[in-house]
């Protein structure tokens, strides 16, 4: 797959080594990004707030997610009335192409719609807590979890995969889609040189749209 995102995607661990991926993340990131972020559309209008960028080894910002509705917990229990946590969350992927990597030994390969899947996927799966695992046995299970969305992010076209419309600047956008029963994972391009990627559970994707933001320091 053609993407520089695998290494360094990671979300920072917190005690007893799981993953907060969704740990706030400070403004500045965003600003340094020479790309536009986007998150879902003016329809949305529940709590928005800034997750963690992605940087290169030269420092450069490569991407970086935009959380909507509920902060979700690792977890992810579920209340007595039978209701989970609602939220979206929108990854915006720098479209790079080619290029030399910061110490000028070699080449980077180029970031695609599949590093956005890839990112989503991996996400989602550092959200989730399956059944009665300790943190030894989730630690497996999201190194097991996670090959496996590499290797779907690397085949959009394959039976895993549908395609589902959706406005983006309220332009009509093919995206991929899956679901699992840990929720819900799409990915496209922008017209403005960005890949999205979105995950979520409880918010259905089929009705969200996605538009640049205007001024991601609102959200700090």
């Amino acid at each position: 797959m053609e993407t520089t995102s695998r290494v360094g995607a990671q979300a920072p661990a917190a005690e007893g080594g799981q993953q907060f991926p969704f740990a706030r993340g400070t403004v500045d990131g965003f600003l340094r990004a020479p790309f536009p972020w986007y998150g879902l559309d003016e329809a949305f209008t529940g709590p928005r707030w800034l997750m963690r960028v992605g940087v290169a080894a030269d420092g450069a910002v490569e991407h970086g997610s935009i959380g909507h509705g509920e902060e979700p917990s690792v977890r992810n229990e579920v209340t007595e009335d039978g209701d989970g946590e609602r939220f979206a969350v929108v990854v915006t992927v720098a479209s790079q192409p080619l290029r030399h990597s910061a110490d000028g030994t070699g080449v980077l390969e180029a970031t695609t719609v599949s590093s956005a899947a890839w990112l989503a996927g991996v996400g989602l799966l550092s959200l989730t807590w399956p059944g009665q695992l300790d943190h030894i046995l989730r630690d497996n299970w999201l190194d097991q979890q996670t090959e496996t969305a590499w290797v779907l992010a690397d085949d959009l076209s394959g039976p895993e995969w549908s395609t589902l419309s959706l406005p983006v600047d309220g332009v009509p956008t093919s995206f991929h889609y899956r679901e699992s029963e840990f929720g819900w994972v799409l990915a496209g391009s922008a017209q403005a040189g960005v890949h999205l990627g979105a995950y979520g559970r409880g918010m259905s994707a089929y009705g969200l749209g996605f538009a640049k933001i205007k001024d991601v320091s609102a959200y700090a």
